[in-house]
């Protein structure tokens, strides 16, 4: 339990299901050749999607009848804290889930001892590069991605149409004009959540972190003391943007948590919420057929640096190497890429778009959002997820910092000032 201290509570906005191998897995025809296996197991998964709760239930019945012996328990925690908590608590009580997520990097640092070496699994072969970074180690890969998401400003295209905004504003300064039309047409500009730390510590300030010149050069020189917070361009232009968007908000967003702000943007009550495709399952649900898009967070006047959204692999599942089923767990990751029955599941029904090569899918079928976000990727307009390297603890004083700010406590230099000392804090921990 020394090590305790440095695992870190990450884990994204996260979710779908995805893996590979080239035909019927082991367990698949030892119950189809005798009729039933040697003996029925339980894999134990804790799961951070709440957005595919229901979907992931249905996949639980079609796998269990296909696999007789076989027996999911599927335990949905909403992200940030609570998986976090829970994971905590499962590890501390000798009860880990077999398969858990991590967002890779620091995560996986501090989570690499328990974590089961994947590097021999069908699916590697097919990763796609942009997914492969964050769960390799010295050479191994000791996860798997869930799929790819892409984060920005989703937003109404009906009430966009009703005030007469044509197109999507690319700086910070069009972006207010557009806010300005929708409440001159008697709408609610944006619809914001910002009870919880994990979409303002890690979402929100993902913008100024993607957009310097070098991300990992600039997270390298706040570790060593050549950056900072303070002075950097980039983060003052964000500020800019973290105060319009306040500006033009919901007055008590303070205390709108992530359900509802999602039901307020789904039944029209704002017309632009921030978030990303892994909320397309939740639209679907509240508002069948909503005419909604995703466009970027621009910052400054910079068109071409803003014209692009943030992309990266949506968390990890991972397998616990003390897990006794641990063959099993390998056997439905494999599963849910190799058969179509899984990557059906991933595609049409969790709405995600998939990390690997062999996948083959209609963008249709990702919804209106995940076709946009595949579009964005296919023409290279993308930028990166950086929170998964940040200090542990680090998003969530960034977090406490930025609702003060919001609540008018302390000022944008302020802000910043706190992240420094947040970050030259948690480093050396």
């Amino acid at each position: 339990m020394r090590k305790w201290a440095s695992v870190v509570g990450v884990a994204m906005l996260s979710g779908a299901m995805l893996a590979g191998c080239g035909g019927k897995n082991d367990a698949q025809q030892e119950t189809q050749g005798s009729g039933a296996p040697a003996k029925e197991v339980t894999i134990k998964i804790l799961n951070f999607k709440v957005e595919i709760a229901e979907q992931f239930n249905k996949l639980k019945e079609s796998y269990e009848q296909s696999h007789p012996g076989i027996k999911l328990q599927i335990d949905t925690i909403l992200g940030g804290d609570d998986y976090n908590t829970q994971l905590k608590a499962r590890f501390a009580s000798g009860e880990m889930p077999d398969i858990f997520n991590n967002e890779g990097y620091t995560n996986l640092n501090a989570w690499a001892e328990y974590l089961e070496d994947l590097s021999d699994q069908p699916w590697v072969k097919d990763e796609v590069e942009l997914a492969k970074e964050p769960m390799t180690r010295d050479g191994k890969v000791y996860g798997m991605p869930v799929g790819l998401e892409g984060l920005g400003f989703l937003y109404n295209k009906d009430m966009f149409a009703k005030a007469g905004i044509t197109e999507l504003p690319k700086t910070l300064s069009q972006l207010e004009e557009v806010a300005k039309k929708l409440e001159a047409a008697g709408m609610q500009p944006f619809v914001n959540t910002f009870d919880n730390w994990f979409g303002l510590g890690f979402h929100s300030a993902n913008n100024a972190f993607a957009k310097q010149p070098d991300p990992n050069a600039f997270i390298q020189g706040l570790n060593d003391g050549t950056a900072k917070f303070t002075d950097n361009g980039i983060f003052k232009d964000w500020v800019k943007l973290f105060d319009l968007v306040i500006k033009y908000g919901n007055k008590n967003a303070l205390t709108t948590d992530y359900n509802n702000a999602s039901t307020l943007f789904a039944t029209g009550k704002g017309a632009i919420n921030m978030g990303g495709n892994w909320l397309q399952p939740v639209l679907d649900k509240l508002t069948p057929g909503m005419n909604v898009g995703i466009m970027p967070m621009p910052i400054n006047e910079d068109a071409a640096l803003n014209d692009k959204l943030f992309v990266g692999p949506a968390n990890n599942w991972v397998i616990y190497n003390k897990s006794p089923v641990k063959q099993e767990a390998k056997e439905f990751l494999n599963w849910l890429v190799s058969s179509d029955e899984g990557q059906r599941y991933l595609t049409k029904e969790f709405k995600f778009i998939p990390a690997f090569t062999n996948i083959q899918f209609d963008p249709a079928d990702l919804g209106a959002l995940g076709a946009e976000v595949k579009k964005y990727i296919d023409d290279g307009k993308i930028l990166g997820w950086h929170w998964a390297k940040y200090p542990d603890g680090v998003a969530q004083e960034f977090g406490t910092s930025m609702q003060k700010h919001i609540a008018g406590k302390i000022d944008g230099d302020q802000m910043l000032a706190e992240f420094q000392a947040a970050w030259d804090k948690m480093k050396t921990r």
